[in-house]
């Protein structure tokens, strides 16, 4: 672990240099590939010369050699052996996404930002008793290709899992026959069975997810909290939505100021950032030596066709990217769908500010996810609430109404007052854009929010409906249309 540190170190110290050297790689591994012959990948490309000759891709457009890689084919994307596909879970849309997963990434991208998480936190909390007993990890499932019964495809927990070495899978928590249940109710009920029996010091999970499962162990098992469970507990890593809003509802059922969170940026497409710093919300480090070539388009131009991209060198503080990324499971300048604002740039830190498809601008308001999580955080503090999920949508303007936008949030704890918490979202959203505040200026534009405090178990019914309830899976935060928050309604019955 010492070691890595100071490997780690040294990408901080060195980011170009690690970067400049990563690409060569890639190119030279991948330039007998049908995709690294079409595009003249040769020893020593310059990545002007990448990036005048290789379009930008969307999932869309990479199918097709994923189709022939999920089917037999090899050698297409990337000349490793291809049998393991992500399934991406970072929408609820109902087409899937299928992210081939080379031995490569799952070993130098996947499994190396676990580890390197493990050295980062130690680093951090040298007197942790983390390894005196397990932890519980909270994934999806895998099942063989309707492709091809040869090729498995699944969450990328799964996947991760799945191919966990002995050492590792002897220190966590449930065993794979239950961590890798695709029945989610039943998968909870077993996991609590089992995971109560032993001596858990962590977990890792997607935080909505992972409350489900708390929340039912203290109701099978009559705690009051999780400490009188598992009194070793002292990390969770945390990953895929933002902290913030769950903050509260974590320490209500896990009372201790000894208690750590780490945040992680693990997606389908790769592992991209680790916190690395105590006390930090949401702020990770940008891994440079994962296998995973970075790039990123400015959000002002990101609707153009093919938009120049910026090179790490090239970025500045506080702007949000969109990120582009070219690794070693074969994925080209590849748009991963996130945005990401730097936070620092000696070393590289990044927060996830966002996804390119999911915000609200319907009247000129760019309310993107960042600024609708930091609201929602600022109305709970203000009103002693907590919250298990929320989603927004815009209300269209009519002839004689002006527009809006209307929030369902399903609560864990009521606010006191429910119209002081809309007055703080509407006023942290004022404060935190510029635009959204524009618009609201004596509701021009834009009237104050309609919120609606949903039952209990109002997202989950949505996601069962939609068969696909717990894994990775999680709620649209903000929806451009109305699909997501009527679908949601007309289901509950709303």
């Amino acid at each position: 672990m010492k070691k890595r540190i100071h490997d780690i170190d040294l990408f901080r110290k060195y980011p170009h240099e690690v970067q400049e050297e990563l690409f060569h790689s890639l190119i030279s591994k991948a330039k007998g590939t049908e995709w690294g012959r079409k595009y003249g990948y040769v020893d020593g490309l310059s990545v002007r010369e990448f990036q005048e000759r290789v379009p930008i891709s969307t999932y869309e457009n990479l199918y097709p050699y994923i189709e022939r890689v999920m089917k037999g084919e090899q050698n297409l994307l990337w000349p490793s052996k291809i049998d393991w596909f992500a399934k991406s879970s970072g929408t609820t849309n109902a087409r899937s996404k299928f992210i081939p997963v080379s031995p490569e990434s799952l070993e130098d991208c996947h499994y190396k930002g676990g580890k390197d998480m493990l050295s980062i936190y130690v680093n951090l909390y040298p007197e942790t008793k983390l390894f005196t007993g397990k932890g519980l990890s909270i994934g999806g499932s895998h099942q063989p290709s309707e492709l091809n019964p040869k090729v498995s495809c699944g969450d990328v927990s799964a996947v991760i899992i799945q191919n966990l070495p002995i050492w590792a899978e002897a220190i966590r928590t449930p065993p794979l026959k239950i961590a890798l249940m695709d029945k989610w109710e039943e998968k909870i009920e077993k996991m609590v069975e089992v995971t109560v029996q032993e001596n858990v010091t962590s977990l890792s999970g997607v935080p909505t997810w992972t409350y489900v499962l708390l929340k039912r162990i203290l109701e099978v098992t009559g705690k009051n909290n999780i400490l009188e469970v598992w009194p070793n507990l002292e990390l969770f890593t945390h990953g895929a939505v933002a902290f913030g809003p769950y903050r509260k509802l974590f320490r209500e059922i896990i009372p201790s100021d000894k208690m750590n969170y780490l945040e992680v940026y693990n997606a389908s497409e790769g592992f991209f950032g680790i916190q690395d710093q105590r006390g930090t919300e949401d702020e990770m480090l940008l891994m440079l030596d994962y296998g995973v070539y970075y790039e990123f388009i400015p959000m002002d131009q990101f609707d153009e066709e093919q938009p120049k991209t910026l090179t790490l060198d090239q970025v500045e503080l506080g702007k949000n990217y969109a990120l582009v990324i070219s690794t070693n499971a074969g994925l080209w300048r590849y748009k991963i769908g996130d945005t990401v604002r730097f936070t620092s740039l000696r070393p590289y830190r990044i927060k996830i500010s966002g996804r390119t498809k999911h915000f609200i601008n319907a009247f000129g308001e760019e309310v993107i996810v960042e600024n609708a999580e930091a609201a929602i955080t600022k109305a709970c503090q203000a009103t002693d609430a907590v919250i298990t999920n929320f989603t927004a949508a815009p209300v269209y303007m009519e002839s004689e109404k002006r527009g809006g936008h209307e929030w369902l949030i399903e609560f864990e704890k009521k606010p006191g007052n429910l119209q002081q918490f809309i007055q703080v979202l509407d006023d942290s959203l004022r404060e935190i854009n510029s635009d959204y505040d524009a618009k609201r200026q004596n509701d021009i534009a834009l009237k104050e929010p309609v919120v609606h405090a949903v039952p209990q178990g109002t997202f989950m019914n949505w996601l069962r409906d939609k068969g696909k309830l717990g894994g990775q899976n999680k709620i649209p935060r903000l929806s451009n249309t109305r699909e997501y928050l009527e679908e949601i309604m007309a289901v509950n019955g709303l």
